[in-house]
């Protein structure tokens, strides 16, 4: 029966604990080769703050077409504010 992560064994322990080491010392060589131009894990990944989504014209079209109907519908109803 296989072990469940929640509760490894020591040996899964010892052998995780070798293989991050071992993740350690790659990571460290390669930084060494490259001049330290590695980025780190688990940085942020996104677009860099403040910069801003562009939208196509067909969607600024599209949307445009949708507020227009619901306005149109409305001002059919008698309505002033939406």
């Amino acid at each position: 029966m296989k072990k469940s992560l929640a509760n490894p064994t020591i040996a899964q322990l010892t052998r995780a604990i070798g293989i991050r080491e071992k993740i350690e010392g790659l990571t460290a060589e390669l930084q060494a080769l490259l001049g330290g131009a590695m980025p780190k894990a688990g940085g942020k990944r996104g677009p860099k703050a403040g910069s801003r989504r562009r939208m196509s014209a067909a969607a600024r079209a599209k949307i445009a077409a949708a507020a227009r109907a619901r306005w149109k519908a409305a001002k059919a109803a008698g309505k002033s504010r939406l």
